[in-house]
């Protein structure tokens, strides 16, 4: 990962759609945050908020129908949290970079946008048939 302080805790999640879903990712955060009892309550938030988010969009968008293989992993530094899901589906035909909030009455798109308002950098790569999706959070000081 990209860190550049210390990685004090690494936490990695490898699950499938189906059977698995996002309560899966829930109870996971869950465990890394008991693990990791010095990182922030608002820190926790907003990262939780992207992985879900991310995690939510991956489920929903990627599986083409078909089951889905997806790995999380989460490190944990000194300055900084960074998330990576990885996963097997379809590529993402998205804009990360001019994701915006829709109009008030839109019922979806808002995830990306929302996403970028909680972490400091948001990332999508294709590599191969695998799918990335990188957050990064800087931390703050105690």
């Amino acid at each position: 990962m990209g860190l550049t302080g210390a990685v004090v805790g690494e936490h990695r999640l490898d699950f499938a759609s189906p059977p698995d879903d996002v309560s899966s990712v829930h109870d996971f955060l869950s465990d890394v945050w008991t693990a990791e009892p010095a990182v922030s309550v608002e820190d926790r938030m907003a990262l939780e908020l992207a992985i879900i988010e991310l995690a939510s969009n991956v489920i929903e968008h990627a599986t083409a129908g078909i089951p889905l293989t997806c790995s999380l992993t989460l490190a944990v530094a000194s300055d900084a949290l960074e998330a990576r899901i990885t996963d097997d589906g379809r590529p993402a035909s998205v804009d990360v970079a001019g994701a915006t909030l829709p109009d008030d009455m839109a019922e979806s798109g808002r995830g990306l946008a929302l996403v970028q308002m909680v972490v400091d950098e948001l990332r999508y790569d294709r590599h191969g048939d695998e799918n990335r999706w990188t957050v990064r959070k800087s931390t703050r000081v105690a």
